[in-house]
């Protein structure tokens, strides 16, 4: 032992500028999938006073492992991945290094609906197969048409900015936003957009309160031939109805997030040709991977520095 305080990573790496930020800590890699149990024996292990999420979650029963621990960081945005009650009740802080990869998330939002509506998979697929479909198949032009983005933050503010500059009508449900882009009209309630939106995405956070807000009755509201596209949280959408959905009443879907991560296999959504899938990449750039880190590690330094200067 080297007599340094440990602060646990859950993943297999920090960007380099992170790792030079906690400098004066010993950082101890969970690995690429961390189980809870595997976290609760690192943390009784190593007593950390700090933990950076990256994968897996953080349960009470890895708090209780970790007496010393008085901050718990998350590698992004999403913090439902760690009991935020049990944290609380231990007085332990949670951060997010929020806004860190909203770029990287808007960016594949914009590839996702792009690739749903020009069919960029399906055409590739079959120009590798042999086939010249352009006297048989017609894209979707989003010129003229209406993106309706649930969640107002900074990856659905990136979104809708873009909506605007490419010509769509962008309508948004926020209910907490204080301020809406130009060019962007809030609406009063989810329904009204779901009627209204050509193209929907999701951008708010998974709470228990919205977990499944996507499900038979809230997608029978939608247009026929709209799109829906998902890189926020897979809780958000019950998975057997948005299936049914696309065999008839969506055109497409774009999905970036899953009710189980990683998708469990075999998964309806395989069969299906006008989904489009990946595996929780949106955040997961080359600058994002630099800014989520460095913002989990100051996020770190920021509590426990303060905690030190309390003593």
């Amino acid at each position: 032992m080297n007599g340094k305080d440990v602060i646990i990573v859950t993943g297999a790496d920090l960007a380099p500028e992170a790792v030079a930020l906690l400098g004066d800590y010993e950082l101890v890699f969970a690995g690429k999938k961390p189980q809870a149990a595997e976290l609760a024996a690192l943390a009784r292990q190593h007593n950390p006073v700090g933990i950076i999420v990256r994968y897996g979650s953080v349960t009470a029963e890895v708090m209780d492992a970790a007496p010393a621990l008085k901050v718990i960081s998350k590698h992004g945005s999403g913090i439902d991945v760690i009991d935020q009650k049990a944290a609380a009740e231990r007085g332990i802080a949670v951060r997010a290094a929020v806004g860190a990869n909203a770029a990287a998330v808007a960016e594949h939002a914009w590839a996702l609906i792009l690739a749903c509506a020009k069919s960029v998979p399906q055409l590739n697929a079959r120009m590798r197969a042999g086939h010249w479909d352009k006297s048989v198949h017609k894209t979707i032009e989003l010129n003229g048409r209406t993106l309706g983005i649930v969640g107002l933050g900074e990856i659905g503010r990136r979104v809708a900015v873009t909506g605007v500059a490419m010509g769509m009508r962008v309508i948004a449900f926020d209910p907490y936003a204080k301020t809406v882009p130009a060019g962007v009209t809030l609406v009063s309630e989810l329904k009204q957009l779901y009627q209204a939106a050509d193209v929907v995405s999701l951008h708010c956070p998974l709470t228990e309160e919205n977990r499944g807000m996507l499900n038979r009755e809230t997608l029978s509201w939608f247009k026929d031939g709209a799109i829906l596209v998902n890189t926020a949280r897979g809780g958000l959408i019950d998975e057997p109805a948005l299936a049914e959905a696309l065999d008839g009443k969506l055109y497409a879907a774009g999905l970036d997030s899953f009710a189980i991560e990683p998708m469990v296999v075999p998964h309806p959504f395989q069969q299906l040709p006008n989904v489009i899938l990946s595996p929780h990449i949106g955040g997961v750039s080359d600058a994002a991977y630099v800014n989520m880190g460095v913002g989990a590690a100051n996020n770190v330094l920021a509590v426990l520095q303060g905690s030190a200067a309390a003593v």
